[in-house]
């Protein structure tokens, strides 16, 4: 089919997720945000779209997948759309930084655990390779069981 003709024939919400494999949903979380913008709606009330939203579910798909959360999404489009002496580009670089410090605090806090998980192991080998691991002040009483 000509594009001209594919771009024309608008799309429900409940196309758009299944050509991009979005939930409804987040499709329509983005559009009320302002990420998404349609057409309008169908003499039923769908909300209706074009193909110029498939670009931009999946330019959200690429920025999410970057870590940026919605908000910095809204952030970013907003200030390309005020036209904003800052250029997009730069702004972009922070919220990468931001999204890059926020992944690295996420993994120092798992580094933790598995820290702590391997200190107990550590600590309760004998106990755990016997099957028999008694917490102190167990209600049940470890005692009892000796």
């Amino acid at each position: 089919m000509p594009r001209e003709a594919h771009k024309s024939r608008p799309m429900t919400v409940g196309e758009l997720s299944r050509r991009t494999g979005v939930k409804v949903k987040a499709l329509r979380g983005y559009t009320d945000s302002g990420l998404i913008y349609t057409l309008g709606r169908s003499q039923a009330g769908y909300r209706l779209y074009d193909t110029d939203a498939l670009w931009c579910v999946r330019f959200i798909g690429e920025l999410r997948g970057l870590g940026l959360t919605v908000a910095e999404i809204r952030e970013l489009t907003a200030a390309w759309a005020d036209g904003r002496v800052r250029p997009v580009g730069s702004h972009l670089a922070e919220l990468l930084h931001r999204s890059r410090e926020r992944l690295r605090e996420r993994i120092a806090a798992q580094q933790q655990i598995l820290d702590r998980i391997e200190k107990f192991e550590s600590e309760h080998q004998q106990h755990l390779a016997d099957g028999d691991l008694c917490w102190a002040g167990d209600p049940r009483g470890c005692d009892a069981r000796a």
